[in-house]
């Protein structure tokens, strides 16, 4: 296995019941995945355990905080330029409360690191609907906003508003990051279709959606909104953008 270097990047907000098992199972994983947690101020004293953790794992585990709850998107723009500068190859965003399986870390880690692909995708709705715990209600809307945002915008994208993905350290470079406008959901899409516009290469690798059973979900309807009418300015303002073309190997 190559020794390629891979950071996993979680932001935190009222993780305590996650944080030590997230970071202990990521640890244990075959691929040697560093970790950075972005924790934005925690009142349950989530990067306390995390700083903790650090005497176990002192040059694996990294740890950032910021004042308050500033959005998903600005964090993982903040994890992003920190990865930059510390020269990771490969970066990945996954939640802290187990949505997520980091076993399928190592698939994403495959689709880029071993089969050059640019970007993976932790798809729900790639191979069917595979979301779990979640109320009907739920899982029409988030596979809805799939194919509202493919209409839009024409990306060949099945789960855009996927949270788990793998980026090569060169589509981060590409992209301009401080001028990703989105900070909840929407955040997600901006990403996606930025990357797609660029030419980069972009693979969905099916994965299965468990709801947290731990702690509370971050959702809001401003954060629904800014999902569906930030898709139709987002796309207008490519209209009138350059993309210059990376290479499509």
């Amino acid at each position: 296995m190559s020794m390629s270097r891979s950071l996993v990047i979680i932001p935190t907000y009222n993780e305590i019941e996650n944080i030590h098992a997230i970071v202990r199972k990521v640890f244990g994983l075959s691929v040697p995945f560093h970790l950075l947690i972005i924790d934005d101020g925690s009142p349950d004293g989530t990067a306390t355990a995390v700083k903790e953790l650090q005497k176990q794992y002192p040059d694996r585990l990294h740890l950032l905080e910021r004042a308050g709850k500033l959005g998903l998107g600005t964090a993982y723009i903040f994890g992003f330029k920190w990865a930059l500068q510390q020269s990771y190859d490969y970066i990945f965003e996954m939640d802290a409360d187990f949505s997520h399986n980091p076993e399928d870390l190592i698939r994403l880690h495959t689709a880029c690191h071993a089969e050059g692909n640019d970007l993976a995708v932790g798809s729900r709705y790639v191979t069917g609907v595979n979301v779990v715990n979640w109320p009907m209600k739920r899982v029409l809307m988030s596979y809805f906003a799939g194919t509202y945002v493919r209409a839009i915008t024409s990306m060949p994208v099945m789960d855009p508003t996927a949270g788990f993905v793998c980026y090569r350290k060169k589509v981060l470079e590409t992209i301009d990051l401080d001028n990703i406008r989105f900070v909840g959901y929407a955040f997600q899409i901006e990403m996606k279709f930025n990357t797609w516009k660029l030419g980069f290469r972009i693979k969905e690798v099916p994965i299965v959606f468990t709801d947290r059973t731990q702690g509370n979900s971050k959702m809001s309807k401003g954060i629904f909104r800014e999902a569906v009418f930030g898709v139709i300015a987002m796309k207008l303002r490519s209209v009138f953008s350059r993309y210059p073309q990376t290479r499509k190997a």
